[in-house]
């Protein structure tokens, strides 16, 4: 350990290793799917929007997020629904009038993601150099 109680580079990989380790084949799945799901462009922008501004429509969602076509919107919230991270509210009403929500499992993974979006933003001129170099080097 190092000052702060915040665990070394090597503690954090066994830590990692050991969290890898005791998944079982099942868990491993619903791991890489809701990772996946909850990881793409679209199903993100969703939970900032959600968690940011409460409960919104699909058409306020789709305003939101720039350039995401209506049937990935509904995709997005479907998957993200079955995951348990939003909830879907139809009040059964003509004209239909549907809204979605961030349930405890959303607003934990918009916590979650916190600290991986602020590392991203704090190194984004270290990527932006590292890209130039690689795109330098004519590959």
């Amino acid at each position: 350990m190092i000052l702060n109680d915040k665990p070394d580079f090597e503690e954090v990989i066994a830590r990692s290793q050991a969290a890898c380790d005791a998944l079982s084949d099942e868990d491993d799945g619903l791991k890489r799917e809701v990772l996946t799901h909850a990881g793409n462009r679209w199903s993100l922008g969703i939970v900032h929007a959600l968690g940011v501004s409460g409960t919104l429509r699909h058409a306020e969602l789709g305003r939101r997020l720039e350039g995401v076509t209506q049937r990935m919107l509904t995709r997005s919230l479907r998957q993200l629904e079955r995951d348990g991270l939003i909830v879907r509210h139809d009040y059964r009403e003509v004209p239909p009038r549907v809204d979605y929500a961030l349930t405890e499992l959303g607003r934990g993974l918009l916590l979650g993601m916190m600290p991986l979006w602020s590392w991203v933003i704090d190194n984004a001129a270290s990527f932006r150099a590292a890209r130039n170099r690689f795109d330098g080097n004519g590959r």
